[in-house]
């Protein structure tokens, strides 16, 4: 349908124009606290891309797409705002085509996996880029270096508190009124930062021992610190193991009334899949350290290929252990977050 009214149909890209302007417009230097984005930023983030879990242990829901999209994703989100289904037809067929590297028109096992991997390495290529502007928002005397009493003062304004007075009682080795719920957030804080803090420790993190910090995939000591984490959260015996009910009894939250009960069983389920199906490496119905730090590692190839192998079974209705590109637009939802089939049909019936 033609818009009557030419300044009506650019009104969207006019206001969009607009914050994008108002988004560009520079700000004074941080001395005095931290805006909404850097208060974020001061935390390890709980949600790690191209990671199966969350750092609280939770499944990592977006994991298939973060992993075939890589940076496209953000792209495919903007694409289904705007209602451009065939922009995203049109951006997904040009995935397969990258995908499919020799040209016979299917994906296989090893060309999914290959890709998985060069995904993942884009999440953490990105992660090292946001890594530069969270280093430089934390180390105020730009030496290159922070010390754990710099970090604490930033984080405790980020939570509302005296930049100015913290410092000096830290400085003075006063003593710090903090609520007890900050405390221990300030607690488990520290025990990461002496797990990033690469030997011989100084308690000094560079920029690299930062990036471990906040992204512990980063490094193979503190993914393995992350999966001890885990474990301790979900373990109920302290035999440092997870058993099935173990991992499918983490709290969801209370069920008052059937559609919460419906999200609670569809959570348990997923989880007692994850589980069985990938995590317990060997099938004997319990998951040690070494066998969720491999499941963990987004780098490990053979879970990559395994990976690829899940992807291609979701969606493969020919049976033929490959994906054409109907079967991806079919399935676009898993692939992309996207419904890509009704415009998919619409336009074969069109043709």
């Amino acid at each position: 349908m033609l818009c009557s009214q030419a300044w009506l149909c650019s009104l969207p890209w006019l206001l969009l124009l607009l914050l994008l302007l108002l988004g560009a417009q520079g700000r004074p230097a941080n001395n005095s606290g931290l805006r909404d984005k850097e208060q974020q930023e001061l935390l390890p983030p709980d949600h790690l891309n191209g990671v199966k879990l969350e750092l609280d242990g939770h499944l990592n829901r977006d994991f298939h797409q973060e992993v075939f999209l890589g940076r496209d994703r953000q792209h495919f989100e903007q694409l289904e705002q705007l209602e451009q289904p065939s922009g995203a037809r049109g951006k997904l067929s040009a995935i397969f085509s990258k995908v499919d590297i020799n040209n016979d028109k299917k994906i296989s096992a090893k060309e999914m996996q290959r890709w998985i991997m060069e995904k993942t390495d884009e999440h953490f290529q990105e992660a090292v880029e946001e890594n530069k502007m969270h280093f430089r928002a934390v180390d105020p005397d730009g030496d290159g270096h922070v010390s754990w009493d710099e970090y604490k003062i930033k984080f405790l304004a980020s939570k509302g508190f005296n930049e100015k007075e913290i410092a000096e009682k830290i400085k003075n080795n006063e003593e710090l009124k903090i609520d007890e719920e900050t405390q221990e957030v300030l607690d488990n804080l520290r025990d990461r930062w002496y797990q990033a803090d690469s030997p011989p420790p100084d308690l000094l993190l560079g920029e690299q021992e930062f990036l471990s910090f906040l992204h512990p995939e980063h490094s193979r000591g503190m993914l393995h610190f992350m999966v001890q984490e885990i474990i301790r959260d979900l373990d109920q015996d302290g035999d440092k193991k997870l058993t099935l009910s173990e991992f499918i009894s983490l709290p969801v939250g209370t069920v008052e009334n059937q559609q919460a009960q419906d999200i609670d069983d569809d959570w348990v389920r997923d989880r007692r899949k994850e589980f069985q199906e990938v995590i317990d490496a060997n099938h004997d119905g319990i998951v040690t350290m070494e066998e969720l730090e491999e499941y963990m590692d987004p780098m490990n190839e053979h879970n990559a290929l395994n990976e690829a192998r899940q992807m291609i079974a979701v969606a493969d209705e020919n049976q033929n252990h490959h994906l054409e590109l109907e079967e991806i637009l079919k399935y676009s939802e898993y692939f992309t977050g996207s419904k890509l089939m009704d415009y998919a049909r619409n336009v074969h019936e069109e043709f």
